[in-house]
């Protein structure tokens, strides 16, 4: 048996069963689908004639894009990999699925003209947007990863060329750039500001997000390359982070940036490479001494305590990492012995996925209902 949905997503979801176990990892169930699901497409395209000028036939990853599906098979004698029966080994199921799933499809197709075409007019855009992605990402992609004049003008590199020892800072705006390549530490921390607006690399396909200046100076610097060509051995920064405003905007940015991170470089974030610099909100002054503070919390009751023992606290709030000078940036958000670094990590890759997917991705109720359910909590600089 099996059930198929195709979504606005990128990503294929596919859960399968063997007597109702769960296996996490497919197997020979899962491989006879794909083969069955790529061939009936094909089959139908070519006989409908929607594959003209394409010069080839579409193919697995093509026809995947956005599915979601739950296979489920009875077999009397399985055979499982692991203990914990991950994956179905044994080899005549593929072929048993393959031409049950291949064979009802095509029936399905031939009584729903009009579903078969978007699938397949789906399929056929991921085809053409690949072929796309691979010349613009052609483009993209450094050819050494000691290239950093790649980048005049945006990206102030350190002079050290080990990757263990350098960190680069991916900074909000021109202002707060300014100030980070000021009162960074030149031999060991980098800095690039983006000047313009960061995409949401979840909403839009691959061609669009190579085509955005701001992806391509990200890219550029990691000098890892993408896709199948990512080799974390060309890692020049062994620390990146994201440094943003204290604000919503700031959260925000970020947000947009660890979106990107997470779609094209998750390996960087799985590796330990990510972490995102937690700037100050808040400076109080008493008298000659200076205190920063993350949240609205801890200045709060920093100052109701200073009050209670007849101290004068003046509060200030930064509206951006701009208005801190060099000095103020270094000690507060950049200096390895007074900064705070958050490390990013995932421990729930499906997890992961799903908030992903409801924060950044096209469908609009789930994330209406996240806000609708979360709304008291919500934090608004207003």
């Amino acid at each position: 048996e099996a059930a198929i949905q195709y979504t606005n997503s990128m990503d294929e979801n596919v859960k399968c069963y063997t007597n109702n176990i769960i296996n996490p990892e497919g197997g020979t169930h899962l491989a006879g689908f794909r083969t069955a699901l790529t061939s009936a497409i094909n089959t139908y395209a070519q006989k409908s004639e929607l594959l003209k000028g394409l010069t080839s036939t579409l193919n697995g990853d093509d026809v995947r894009e956005g599915l979601t599906a739950v296979i489920s098979v009875k077999v009397a004698n399985p055979q499982f990999e692991g203990q914990t029966k991950i994956k179905l080994n044994n080899p005549e199921v593929k072929n048993a699925v393959a031409k049950v799933i291949r064979d009802e499809l095509l029936i399905y197709f031939d009584e729903h003209p009009k579903e078969a075409k978007a699938i397949i007019d789906k399929a056929i855009l991921s085809y053409k947007a690949k072929a796309a992605a691979k010349a613009a990402r052609d483009a993209v992609i450094r050819k050494s990863a000691l290239e950093s004049t790649a980048l005049p003008g945006k990206l102030a590199d350190c002079i050290s060329s080990n990757p263990a020892d350098s960190e680069l800072y991916i900074v909000e705006g021109d202002s707060a750039g300014g100030s980070a390549k000021q009162g960074r530490d030149r031999h060991t921390q980098a800095v690039l500001p983006l000047r313009g607006k960061i995409i949401n690399t979840h909403k839009y396909r691959v061609d669009r997000v190579l085509g955005n200046n701001e992806f391509k100076d990200i890219t550029t610097a990691l000098g890892v390359g993408i896709g199948t060509t990512l080799d974390i051995a060309k890692l020049r920064y062994h620390k990146i982070v994201i440094m943003s405003d204290a604000d919503v905007d700031g959260l925000h940015i970020t947000t947009l940036v660890l979106t990107l991170l997470y779609r094209f470089f998750k390996p960087l974030i799985d590796g330990g490479y990510v972490y995102v610099a937690q700037p100050p909100l808040h400076k109080v002054e008493i008298g000659k001494k200076k205190y920063y503070f993350l949240n609205d919390n801890e200045k709060d009751e920093f100052v109701r305590k200073a009050k209670a023992a007849g101290k004068v606290p003046v509060s200030n709030r930064f509206k951006g990492l701009g208005e801190m000078n060099p000095g103020q940036l270094w000690e507060t958000t950049m200096s390895p012995e007074t900064r705070v670094l958050k490390q990013v990590k995932i421990d729930d890759a499906e997890e992961a996925e799903k908030v992903f997917e409801m924060l950044m991705g096209t469908e609009v109720p789930p994330r209406r209902r996240f806000i609708q359910k979360y709304a008291k909590r919500a934090n608004l600089d207003v």
